[in-house]
């Protein structure tokens, strides 16, 4: 998922038995069921006095079949309690549709990891590498992301999820609003990678999925807690008009850097920024802390935008 405070009693081994259990496929543009975590009501309430663990709020989502060993390949700092995994993929079945998470077990490690990938389809695809990027938390998986996990340590995946955006060659053109909250743009920056790759696809092929424009709103605390943004600057500067990003800063204490200055905001995402972008052909994903996302939401339904074109994933 997109956050990294998970907590879980179940072991490798026991996931592992159950990992003959077959799925049912989607097809969809975009599938997304009522969970525990993922909804699409604008409404709801976040009641349990007990964290509930990675396997009990998912439990009712997609999972793959495969389950992949991998090998850490790459360690760098996203920021201060950041770090970004890259990852190579054993299993060649291994799949993932832009949004999804991963079941992440550790050898030696009892309990399950649960986090959203950061890189593209298309990454995967043409060099066998998937991404994720871990914020440092006392929970067992993300503490051994942050103080045991070296280069060529080995690991195991298992992909999940009913929270992405997978077009397909035939479908219409749509728009997209993607607005993240700290570190629930992981898969968020996931659809936006992929979105890169169809508009480069669009414009080397001439054919596949055309996809409309996106625009992305993401507020962090400051600019050192906003992942992703040098990122992210390339992609507005490759597909200049196609997609847009507007950061928000709600706890600057510091100058803002000269490269950033003109696409950051200080003060929380508004209607006032959102309004503008309501059109029936316009789709909104939503990733952060449930606050967050109930308020987004109740501003996007006052706006009239109908429930079924807004799409949430929730971390705590």
């Amino acid at each position: 998922m997109a956050h990294a405070a998970i907590y879980v009693g179940f072991t490798v081994s026991q996931l592992l038995r159950g990992a003959g259990r077959i799925f049912p496929t989607h097809s969809s543009l975009v599938v997304l069921r009522h969970s525990a975590f993922c909804s699409c009501t604008v409404n709801s309430t976040i009641k349990s006095k007990r964290k509930m663990d990675h396997l009990e709020r998912t439990a009712n989502n997609f999972r793959h079949e495969v389950i992949s060993q991998a090998k850490v390949c790459g360690i760098t700092n996203e920021s201060e309690t950041v770090k970004r995994l890259r990852l190579a993929m054993a299993n060649k079945d291994f799949t993932f549709k832009a949004g999804q998470w991963v079941d992440f077990f550790i050898p030696g490690v009892s309990v399950v990891g649960g986090f959203s990938i950061c890189s593209s389809p298309g990454l995967l695809e043409r060099e066998g590498i998937l991404e994720l990027a871990v914020k440092h938390t006392l929970h067992p998986p993300a503490h051994w992301v942050h103080t045991e996990c070296t280069l060529d340590s080995e690991v195991a995946l298992r992909v999940g999820g009913d929270f992405f955006f997978d077009p397909q060659p035939g479908d219409s053109p749509v728009k997209l609003v993607l607005i993240a909250g700290g570190v629930g743009i992981n898969p968020l920056f996931s659809i936006l990678l992929h979105i890169a790759d169809l508009h480069g696809y669009q414009e080397g092929k001439g054919n596949g999925y055309k996809m409309g424009t996106v625009k992305l709103y993401y507020s962090a605390k400051n600019t050192s807690e906003l992942l992703f943004k040098k990122n992210i600057l390339g992609l507005m500067n490759a597909f200049p008009g196609k997609i847009t990003c507007h950061f928000h800063v709600t706890q600057q204490r510091s100058h803002i850097c000269k490269e950033l200055q003109p696409h950051v905001t200080e003060g929380r995402i508004s209607a006032k920024d959102l309004e503008k972008h309501v059109s029936k052909d316009t789709l909104w994903y939503i990733c952060g802390p449930p606050p967050m996302i109930e308020s987004v939401s109740k501003l996007l339904s006052n706006m009239g935008v109908p429930r079924n074109c807004v799409f949430f994933e929730k971390w705590w």
